[in-house]
């Protein structure tokens, strides 16, 4: 079959091999080793011909002696024989891979080949890769393979010149990458694999190569990285087994030539001169193709030789150049490595314990590089590893993210410290060895400041003032090391992740607030040419709440039962607080600190309840000595005094008894215990610390040491050794003659063996024994790594926190640092993306604080951006009363001062819109934040910016009237008799600037273009919506909103008036004290928009009114008491939203005593006020008895509410109001007896109201006219009417309480009253009502002669003699007017009594006593004027009285016998005296003595006619 199926070839097969041969040969022949023509035969050749013709070929020795030492001619005698061999076969897929490979692995062998020659080979080699001739099926391919890395890792030629030097090497690269990276890799054995790896290896780190070979090696090596470290897929961690590598075939060593040797390719190419023989000979053909491919051991092997690069320690003698050659190819290919296959490796212990220990340890001394290509690479590959197998480095990815934060953070002196809690839990001494720093004065000054500096809180423990020393990286190494901390927290739950391993883990630094005040201060206090450090800083930090406000709405599966239960964390970050709290209280003061663990419960005492004494002392003891051994921020050299001292040699023994000393040698047993406290200084202390020592470590049974007197005197002799050895300032040092001769005898008087003495020697000299705090330098920085790594052998893992189970704690540790970086960061920036995502920023801190129910971090928030915004600060330009008012796009624009700035400002409008869409659908959060958002809302109304809705009152039908903004024309007398305040108001309300003439300013273009920008925004905020949510609050928002506008409202009225007081009252000694009268505040639009605010929520609300009405009722009444010193418009509206509140406050029973101190309140006015606001008063009064009468229940509360009716009815304006409430309540059929009165009283001045009409004689046209008048006529008729309700007040429990007199008599009284009025049309109207209803029955219903003789005692008595009184008369100018009256009196005294006649006879003497006072008033009648009418009606009156009394027998002359009651007897004479003394003869003339016939008459009952 041809081989052109077989390969990727177009020829056969034969054909490739002859070409590959004849391009070898060319190149040879160029030289002159092989430029002579002469046949070459090979010696095998010419025994087989012998052999075959049955001869026997001798040798000869010295001549082929001499063949075989001419290496050019076996050379080339191999590609004879290969020529040979290929002519002879049609296909090679059955000729062994060796046969064809092994002429040119032999040419590339040998030593006298030249570079052309060498790389002509390999070419070869590379087209045998590429055409498939070197494919997996090949026969003896694993040999193959075998000899081929040999060769290629060991190759040998003359040096030329460089360029033809450095193509072999790529040559030689590029048959490596052929070999592992194509189809047979996999077929590799580790042996050949890091035979190849090494090659590559060394030259890419080789220094004297060009910078382009070396470049294009690191590349291949990337290329075969990948591929061998994704062979650890198809592997399993079982195989993973002790991986020593001591045979010297399995090992990568790299040891590049020095720098100033002298150039050799054999250095380049043969590493090691002293190298084993076979690595420079031809490997044996193996003979089982079926070796284990490359696994685990070569892996291994090329990360420990990767590692083992980056060890600056090895490199030290190398200059900084050359040991950058190392660093840098082996940092990029370790970054290949994890890029490609991390968490692989993560899967393997042994590898895991390369990168963990000696790989993290190197990778963070070289980020200390002052090199930046090191520093970056050094830090990218920290990063990646992190990246892949973080869950294994939980305590080196501590140490990155502290090492960061030390290097980015700016020197103490440049940075205010906001009170935040830094760089808590590893102590500092631990963190600057890692870090690097040498400056232990920096450690023990920061010790010194904690120790020294009292603490603001003992709940919490002392902020660290400074840094461990750190320089601070600056430029772009600082924008560098940004860049890489977020490219370590940028997946989601970094941040959680951090605070729950490490600031909730006591061993450990709170590295979550230590990076989110970093964060924060980066931003709030960067150097203005940092900017870029600034933005990433900034980007971080949004990222941040951003992560955690997305975690609000999602679901995450449930916590991992592996993992410590969510209330465990918590609790522990709530003890390492308070553990380190009290590591700084015993830093400051050990018995302090002990004391404090006591106090809050943290020495736990593992004993019974049923212990004694001496137990739980020792349970103490033992939690004391925990407690200083395991809790870190402890002062070491405090821990050594403390336990020292002969007070407390128990704790000092519970101490020590801590370790575990057993198989421990005792030099290693110092060190470990000298490590965890300072060794004090005195003598006496050191022997307590070694006697106990001593006696801890012989129950430990060590070997050789026999008594507890010889540990003691080797621990002192361990000491020395250890001073001695490594002080510097000791110039000759102990030897170990010296050593053993110290120690002579002191065991048990014998002496230790040489060998025991001899390992303590070593260690003590190998490594010193370092006191704490005394650790600096490269062997700090090592003491410190072991700590870690002794840390990392028992902490628990790292865990990844997908939850938001912990969102909360960690925003309220940090929410306000990082709404302050946001708005600062919102007053730097002007980039609109940056800009973007701080809105955004705001909004997630929004969310956050919502969700979480925080409302302090909401009103932080609120503040923040409200004084951004422009409109929350007072305005510093002056307000003028009228703006130029535009119209717009059919909208009226008023440009102001403040609209136009505020147009001009983007920020400002950015921050508004933020701000109002944060508080829109959040208003509930809101708490000590209303005061900014309040003094937004009163700037934009008193600049026309206010949506119209949110700048209105409201009466008490709900119409809406906007607030004047300016001050009206003030209203004349005659306008407010006419027409009142309210109606003067009306004339201005219809603007928002009122009347003010003040000369308007023309707009400009611009500043109209700007005004509609800020009415746009506005518009945007939605402000009515704001409103409405105002109005539909929580109680406790809405309480703090209430006081905020409250106390708003008391600044701008209560508080300007005490100020105004105070100047005006003061003396002035060019002022007279008469001319420093106190002036009225001036008119405040926005005192009456607080205030119609605050009445609006109040109404909203009224299912908490028993709550809100005290802060609105406050403030009212404080205005109301000082009512005149205030613009009327604004005691107006006090007065009304006062009555508007008390509608839903009637409505709560534990209110209704506060509606009636609000009433008393209205009514202790000032007379003039109360009649400029006489009008909504009584509409309020009309609203509240409309809907809450029946809340008015004592007769105090309806003497209040009806002398406030009183008060209104003496306002003509007010006075229509007035009357159509007393009809409403008249027709209350629920109506109580306590109201008549009042009401009666209402109505008695409402008609006497009309009088003055007639008293300024005014032209009787004028009067009829006068709507006084007609109101009077209608109160008239009122009182009338209201005998409907007599009966029904008679039959009432109150009115049967009371009696006749509280619900009957005020009425006649009243009619009584206004039948004297100066108008006519009320007088009569008022004596033809008093007496209809004085002879109807409704009146006496219930009553009897008491009440007649009452009623005639005060209303028709003192009628008759008010109308006797010449001034009563004369009241009414106009002819007939006052005598027609005296005429209808006479009638009304006659008839009315009359009318009561039958019910007077029930009692003689009554009818008898009122019978001769009516005689008395009839004679004043006739006597007051000879002219009058009355001289004849009088008498006509009298006759028919007499008549009728005689009719009825209650007068009856003398009679014949006389039979008459003595009653009667005694009434005809009194009759008949009195009557004779003014008519003479009247009563004989009408009642003729008995002789004559009487004269009959139709007597009048009760309830006869009235004509």
């Amino acid at each position: 079959m041809d081989s052109q199926s077989k390969y990727n070839l177009a020829v056969p097969s034969t054909h490739l091999v002859y070409s590959e041969i004849l391009s070898v040969t060319s190149a040879m022949r160029k030289n002159s080793r092989w430029a002579t023509p002469t046949a070459y035969y090979p010696s095998s050749a010419r025994v087989s011909l012998a052999s075959s013709l049955g001869l026997r070929a001798a040798t000869n020795n010295e001549r082929e002696g001499r063949v075989q030492g001419r290496k050019n001619v076996d050379l080339m005698v191999g590609f004879e024989e290969l020529k040979r061999d290929v002519r002879a076969l049609a296909d090679l897929s059955e000729m062994p891979l060796t046969a064809i490979l092994a002429p040119f692995l032999a040419l590339i062998r040998s030593d006298i080949s030249t570079a052309p020659i060498v790389s002509a080979s390999l070419s070869s080699l590379h087209s045998f890769f590429v055409c498939g001739l070197i494919s997996p099926n090949s026969p003896d391919l694993r040999p193959a393979l075998s000899e081929l890395s040999n060769t290629v890792s060991h190759c040998k030629f003359d040096a030329g010149n460089s360029s033809a030097d450095e193509a072999v090497i790529f040559r030689i690269l590029t048959v490596v990458r052929d070999c592992i990276c194509g189809p047979v890799g996999p077929l590799l054995g580790d042996i050949e694999v890091c035979e190849m790896l090494e090659t590559v290896l060394t030259t890419c780190c080789h220094v004297r190569l060009g910078e382009a070979v070396r470049r294009a090696a690191e590349y291949y090596m990337h290329d075969l990285v990948r591929v061998i470290f994704r062979r650890l897929e198809t592997l399993e961690p079982t195989e993973d087994e002790a991986l020593d590598n001591e045979n010297s075939e399995l090992r990568v060593t790299v040891s590049p030539t020095r720098e100033d040797a002298p150039p050799s390719m054999e250095q380049v190419l043969d590493i090691d001169p002293e190298a084993p023989e076979r690595e420079k000979t031809p490997v044996p053909v193996a003979q089982n193709q079926n070796t284990t491919p490359y696994g685990l051991p070569s892996i291994f092997e090329l990360l420990r030789a990767l590692i083992s690069l980056l060890d600056p320690t090895s490199q030290q003698h190398h200059s900084r150049s050359h040991s950058d050659s190392l660093f840098i190819p082996s940092l990029t290919t370790l970054n290949v490595a994890f890029s490609s296959a991390g968490p692989t490796i993560a899967r393997f212990p042994q590898l895991r314990q390369l990168i963990t220990d000696d790989g993290c340890k190197f990778l963070f001394q070289l980020a200390r590089s002052d090199n930046p290509t090191v520093l970056s690479l050094a830090l990218r590959t920290l990063a990646t590893i992190l990246e892949t197998m973080r869950s294994h480095l939980k305590l080196q990815q501590e140490l990155l993210l502290s090492f960061l934060v030390d290097k980015l953070t700016p020197p103490v002196s440049s940075v205010t410290n906001a009170g935040g809690r830094l760089q808590l839990g590893v102590p500092l001494n631990r963190r600057a060895a890692l870090s690097g720093s040498n400056a232990s004065t920096s450690d023990l000054a920061d010790r010194e400041r904690e120790r020294e500096g009292s603490e603001a809180e003992d709940s919490r423990p002392p902020s660290r003032a400074g840094r461990s020393g750190v320089t601070p990286a600056r430029g772009e190494t600082r924008e560098l090391m940004l860049e890489i901390l977020g490219h370590l927290s940028r997946y989601p739950e970094f941040m959680v992740d951090v605070w729950v391993n490490y600031d909730c883990d006591i061993n450990c630094e709170d590295t979550f607030e230590r990076l989110i005040n970093f964060l924060s201060k980066s931003v709030q206090h960067a150097d203005p040419q940092q900017k870029g450090a600034q933005v990433l800083c900034l980007d971080l930090l949004l990222s941040f709440v951003s992560n955690m406000a997305g975690r609000v709405e999602q679901k995450f599966p449930d916590w991992p039962e592996d993992y410590p239960s969510i209330p465990a964390i918590l609790e522990s970050k709530s003890k390492k607080l308070l553990l380190l709290t009290a590591a700084a209280r015993f830093n400051k003061n050990p018995k302090g600190g002990i004391a404090f663990l006591e106090e809050h419960g943290l020495l736990q005492y593992d004993v019974t309840s049923s212990a004694t004494e001496a137990e739980v002392a020792a349970s103490r003891v033992r939690s004391i000595a925990y407690f200083l051994k395991n809790t870190p921020r402890i002062d070491k050299k405090l821990i050594g005094e403390f336990i020292a001292k002969p007070d407390n040699i128990d704790i000092l023994k519970s101490f020590i008894g801590q370790f575990d000393f057993y198989e421990v040698p005792i030099a290693e047993a110092m060190r470990e215990m000298l490590e965890s406290f300072r060794l004090p200084g005195e003598s006496q202390q050191i022997e307590r610390i070694t006697d106990t020592f001593a006696a801890k470590y012989f129950a430990s049974k060590p070997a050789e040491i026999k008594t507890q007197d010889a540990v003691h005197v080797l621990a002192f002799a361990i000491i020395m050794l250890n001073t001695d050895l490594h002080n510097p300032q000791v110039r000759k040092r102990m030897s170990f003659e010296d050593f053993k001769r110290n120690l002579r005898g002191v065991n048990d008087n014998s002496d230790f063996s040489p060998e025991f003495l001899k390992a303590i020697y070593d260690s003590i000299k190998k490594r010193e024994i370092v006191m704490p705090e005394e650790h600096v330098g490269q062997l700090g920085f090592d003491y410190a790594w072991k700590e870690l790594l002794i840390r990392s052998k028992q902490t628990r893992p790292l865990m990844l926190c997908h939850t938001s189970a912990f969102d909360l704690h960690m925003f309220k540790l940090v929410w306000r640092p990082v709404v302050s970086m946001i708005a600062t960061a919102f007053s730097t920036f002007n980039d609109d993306y940056i800009v973007e995502k701080i809105i955004t920023g705001f909004r997630d801190c929004a969310t956050l604080a919502s969700h979480f129910q925080l409302p302090e971090v909401f009103d932080f928030i609120v503040m923040s951006l409200a004084y951004s915004t422009g409109l929350a600060e007072g305005v510093n330009f002056p307000r003028q009363s009228n703006f130029p008012v535009v119209e717009v796009e059919g909208q009226n624009i008023t440009v102001s001062a403040l609209s136009v700035r505020f147009g001009t400002s983007l920020r400002s409008q950015l921050a508004t819109v933020v701000l109002f869409t944060i508080l829109n659908g959040n208003l509930n959060n809101l708490r000590e934040s209303w005061a900014p958002v309040f003094d937004i809302l009163q700037n934009l109304f008193l600049y026309s910016l206010l949506p119209q809705s949110m700048a209105q009152m409201e009466d008490f039908q709900g119409n809406a009237y906007p607030i004047a903004l300016a001050v009206p024309k003030p209203v004349q007398s005659t306008q407010r008799l006419d027409g009142g305040l309210l109606s003067a108001l009306s004339s201005y309300l219809l603007t928002p600037y009122g009347s003010s003439t003040d000369a308007l300013i023309e707009a400009t273009p611009e500043e109209i273009e700007k005004t509609m920008c800020a009415v746009d925004c506005i518009g945007v905020c939605h402000l009515e919506d704001l409103n409405n949510q105002i109005r539909a609050l929580e109680l406790e928002p809405l309480m703090a909103a209430l006081r905020t506008m409250q106390d708003a409202a008391n600044k701008r009225s209560l508080h300007k008036l005490k100020v105004k007081q105070n100047e005006e009252q003061a003396p002035h000694a060019s002022a007279p004290t008469g001319d420093r009268a106190i002036q009225p505040l001036p008119y405040d639009a926005a005192s009456i928009f607080l205030l119609e605010m605050m009445t609006s929520i109040v109404l909203n609300t009224r299912q908490y009114v028993n709550d809100v009405w005290p802060l609105v009722f406050d403030h009212i009444s404080a205005l109301l008491s000082q009512a005149q010193w205030f613009s009327s418009l604004l005691i107006e509206r006090a007065v009304i939203d006062l009555l508007r509140i008390c509608e839903p406050a009637a409505e709560e029973p534990s209110l209704r005593d506060q509606l009636f101190v609000a009433l008393d309140t209205i009514g202790g006015l000032p007379p003039d006020v109360l009649s400029a606001v006489s009008q909504p008063l009584v509409d309020g009064l009309a609203m509240l008895l409309q809907k809450h009468r029946s809340a008015i229940r004592s007769p105090t509360e309806w003497k209040l509410t009806n002398g406030l009716l009183r008060m209104t009815a003496h306002n003509p304006v007010a006075c229509k109001q007035t009357l159509d409430c007393i009809n409403h309540l008249m027709a209350d059929e629920s109506l109580p007896v306590d109201a008549v009165e009042g009401i009666v009283m209402v109505l008695d001045d409402i008609a006497t109201l009309a009088g003055t009409v007639v008293e300024r004689r005014r032209p009787p046209a004028a009067q009829s006219s006068d709507p006084r008048i007609e109101r009077g006529c209608s109160a008239v008729e009122a009182l009338f009417e209201s005998r409907k309700m007599l009966p029904r007040l008679a039959a009432s429990e109150a009115g049967q309480k009371q009696g006749w007199a509280a619900y009957a008599l005020p009425i006649i009284v009243s009619l009584s009253h206004q039948s004297v009025n100066p108008s006519r049309e009320v007088r009569h109207a008022a004596i033809v009502y008093f007496q209809r209803i004085l002879m109807s029955p409704q009146l006496m219903s219930g009553g009897g002669p008491p009440q007649i003789i009452v009623a005639f005692h005060q209303a028709v008595f003192p009628l008759v003699q008010d109308l006797l009184d010449p001034d009563v008369f004369g009241r009414d100018p106009l002819p007939g007017g006052m005598p027609e009256t005296r005429l209808r009196a006479s009638n009304l005294l006659c008839r009315g009594f009359l009318y009561y006649l039958d019910a007077l006879s029930l009692e003689p003497h009554t009818l008898t006593t009122l019978w001769l006072e009516v005689l008395d008033l009839l004679e004043e009648l006739i006597k007051i004027d000879k002219r009058s009418q009355l001289v004849e009606a009088v008498p006509e009156s009298l006759k028919n009285v007499l008549l009728v009394m005689q009719a009825s027998g209650a007068l009856l002359g003398e009679q014949t016998p006389d039979e008459r009651p003595e009653e009667i007897k005694e009434r005809w004479k009194l009759t008949q005296e009195k009557l004779d003394s003014f008519l003479p003869g009247f009563l004989l003339d009408v009642i003729p003595l008995p002789v004559q016939e009487p004269v009959t008459a139709v007597p009048a009952t009760q309830g006869g006619s009235s004509q």
